[in-house]
This record gives C-alpha cells, sequence and structure tokens, in this order.
C-alpha cells in the first residue's frame, strides 16, 4: 500500500439544535410557543449551536455542513444526520426545479452539498474522478432501495459486516449509480424522494414513515510525477430520521400505528446506543436494530457526524421536543476517531481488492462444503437452527463478495 491511513485525535459528535416557525395547524390548535432562543447568549449551553426561526437554509448549511465536503473531497468518511420535526424541509428544501435549486434560498442541505462537490471538483486540479448516489430507505425495519429501476421492485436489503473494515456494514443488492453532472444527483434525488412511505396523521400531512440515507461516494484519481495513479475515496451520508411519534395524538390506527411503533423502537435503540457510548459500556447494541447498524461508523467509529435536532416550539410537542433535546444532549457526547482513508495506487488497490474477493470466494467455498456435516443428531430442532445458522453464513459471505466485486468495478 502506497500510504498508511492518518488517523486524527478523537473528536465529539458535533451537535446543532434548529427551531422552525409555528405551523397553520398548531395555531389552529391554539398551541402557544414554549421556546425562546437567544443566540447570542447560547441560552441552550449544552448544544453547539442554536439557530432560531430566522435561520435560513444558506447559514445551516455552511455552518454545519460546508466543512464536511471539504473533507470527503480530502479522503474522509463523513455523516449529516437530522431528526425531529421539519427536517424534511432542511434536507430537501422548498424548491422543485433543478435549474433554481443553486439559487432558491430555500434549497434544503442535500442540494446544496452536491452542487458544492462538484463545484469544488471543477475547480480543483483532479485529473479524473466518478461520482456515485445511493439512496436506502428503512422502513418497519426493512431495508430497500429508492433507486431502484422500478417502484413496484421493493426486494429487501440484507445488511453484511464488511470484512476490509472492523465497524462498517455493506447493503447488498443496493444501486449505486453513477453520475456526471449536479443535475443527474437532482433528478435522483426526486425519485427516491417520491417513493419514500409518507401518510397523512393528524400531526402532519405528510408524515414520513421511515428513516433514509441519502449517499454520495466520489472517488478521485490523480497521477504522480512517477507516472503512478494515486486513488482516493470520500463518502458523504445525508441521513433522515422520521421523528418520534405519540401514537395516541397522531391519530395513527393499524398499519400507522405499527409503523409509527418501529420508528420509535428503532429511535429507542438508538438511544441506548448513545447511551452506551457516552457511558463507555461494555456492550453497544448496534445490531439490535437495523438503523443503529446502518449507523455504526458514524457513532463511536472512524466518520465525521453532525447532527441538527429539529424542534417545533409549539406547546403541543411539548414531550417531542424533550425528547429530541435530551438525544441531542447525549449525542454531543459521543467521540468518534475519524480516519482519513487510504490513499493507494490503482494497481495496490486493484490488488488489495482482488485478495479480498479471491479470500471470500474460498471462505464460500469451505462454507457450502461443510454445510451439514456438523448437524445435530440428537434433537430435530437443534438440525433446523443449524441449517438456518449455515444458511445466513453463506448468504452473508455472497453478501460481502457481491460488495467487494462493486469495490473492484469502480476503480477499474
Amino acid at each position: 500500500m502506497s500510504s498508511m491511513s492518518k488517523k486524527q485525535d478523537k473528536i465529539n459528535v458535533r451537535v446543532a439544535v434548529r427551531v422552525r416557525p409555528m405551523s397553520d395547524a398548531e395555531r389552529a390548535d391554539n398551541a402557544t410557543s414554549i421556546v425562546k432562543v437567544e443566540e447570542k447568549k447560547m441560552t441552550v449551553t449544552c448544544k453547539s449551536k442554536v439557530y432560531g426561526t430566522s435561520a435560513n437554509q444558506e447559514r445551516i448549511y455552511k455552518e454545519m455542513v460546508s466543512p464536511q465536503v471539504e473533507r470527503v473531497l480530502a479522503g474522509y468518511n463523513c455523516t449529516y444526520g437530522q431528526t425531529g420535526t421539519g427536517k424534511t424541509y432542511t434536507m430537501e428544501g422548498g424548491c422543485a426545479s433543478d435549474a433554481s435549486y443553486k439559487n432558491d434560498p430555500t434549497t434544503g442541505i442535500i442540494p446544496r452539498a452536491v452542487e458544492h462537490i462538484f463545484e469544488e471538483l471543477e475547480k480543483s486540479n483532479t485529473e479524473e474522478y466518478s461520482i456515485r448516489v445511493s439512496y436506502l430507505e428503512l422502513y418497519n425495519e426493512e431495508l430497500y432501495d429508492l433507486l431502484a429501476p422500478t417502484s413496484d421492485d421493493r426486494e429487501r436489503l440484507r445488511i453484511f459486516d464488511d470484512p476490509s473494515k472492523k465497524g462498517m456494514v455493506v447493503v447488498s443488492g443496493a444501486e449505486e449509480l453513477p453520475v456526471r453532472n449536479r443535475f443527474e444527483v437532482y433528478n435522483l434525488l426526486k425519485r427516491g424522494a417520491d417513493r419514500r412511505v409518507t401518510a397523512a396523521t393528524l400531526m402532519n400531512m405528510n408524515s414520513s414513515r421511515s428513516h433514509s440515507i441519502f449517499t454520495v461516494s466520489v472517488v478521485l484519481r490523480e497521477n504522480t510525477q512517477n507516472g503512478e495513479e494515486l486513488v482516493k475515496q470520500g463518502k458523504l451520508n445525508l441521513v433522515d430520521l422520521a421523528g418520534s411519534e405519540h401514537i395516541g395524538r397522531s391519530g395513527a390506527e393499524g398499519k400507522r400505528a405499527k409503523e409509527a411503533g418501529n420508528i420509535n423502537q428503532s429511535l429507542l435503540t438508538l438511544g441506548r446506543v448513545i447511551t452506551a457510548l457516552t457511558t463507555s459500556a461494555p456492550h453497544v447494541p448496534y445490531r439490535e436494530s437495523k438503523l443503529t447498524r446502518l449507523l455504526q461508523d458514524s457513532l463511536g467509529g472512524s466518520t465525521i457526524t453532525s447532527i441538527i435536532a429539529t424542534l417545533s416550539p409549539a406547546s403541543t410537542n411539548y414531550e417531542e421536543s424533550v425528547s429530541t433535546l435530551e438525544y441531542a444532549a447525549r449525542a454531543k457526547s459521543i467521540r468518534n476517531h475519524p480516519e482519513c482513508n487510504q490513499t493507494l495506487t490503482r494497481k495496490a488497490l486493484l490488488k488489495e481488492y482482488n485478495e479480498e474477493i479471491e479470500k471470500l470466494r474460498r471462505d464460500l467455498r469451505s462454507a457450502r462444503e461443510k454445510n451439514g456435516i456438523f448437524l445435530s443428531q440428537e434433537s430435530y430442532t437443534g438440525m433446523e437452527n443449524e441449517i438456518a445458522t449455515k444458511t445466513e453464513q453463506l448468504r452473508e459471505l455472497e453478501g460481502q463478495l457481491d460488495a467487494a466485486i462493486k469495490k473492484l468495478q469502480k476503480v477499474c
């Protein structure tokens, strides 16, 4: 390998609070505003940033996300996460026209980040680069691809541990589409957003019923004076967490109540993970939810992470606002250890990926050949459990092999 990973000292997850304006529905419900933001006095002292209702999208982006984009282009993995109420507006923005994204003041975090990435690459001396995007949805604890070829293709995706890096996971079967310009990204963002599961509740006419992760992966290629081709990789994860929901107040029934229950359960697991990380607990329950497995490297791992907790100022949302603030206060104490992805020669990277693929193929052959040898003869139930375990092991190896082949294809 041409260079070692660059490690930084541990840094805290960066957290901010954003208070949105009162909605028409809240005013109609005779709610009163119970949140007062005095930014100069930093009334909420446990947060790194507090944004009042007058804070615009450009300011949020420049202070919370722009530095991360620059780190992605330097070869780091970064995550920006959003939770609470009003988050979709912050993430996606209010404009609908591709042409107006850059100049519209309501433009959200995702299109601004995409615009920033392309602008930086276009003015840099990078000789060659490639960008890919993926868009995943976690709905009822099942993972789906929002960029699948057809909207009817709701195949459940599987999560596997990444054999090449501890703490990372790979998602088998997810589309990771190459893009040539910002407008292709905007179209994919809109396509995926239109497929997200939403529904009207008493509290929100367009309530997200799922969590989503929009990922932009950047591969940079540069030639050295000796003619060697260097490959540097960075990744930006943009996470939209569905807000916790008071089932009684939202009017959720039947299917909607189940959705709310799953959202709340995954957020509770996220809360337990945050608590474990901030109290130095011996065990962190990442594997108890697919959400926390996906966010494992962003919370306590090697990713640079920022979180914005959005609040409603309405008295009717008091419990949800307090819960969101508690999440934010605890999350700010999480310490990550950012690590720059290795800058390798293309030859070394291809060699590494080919070795990884060959190892996985050997493991897969071995697992298939041994399948059934060690089954218990004493208990039929035990035999079935062993078969199920070995089947899962085979699926995981197949998923890891598929992911390794895709990584190889990116640099070929």
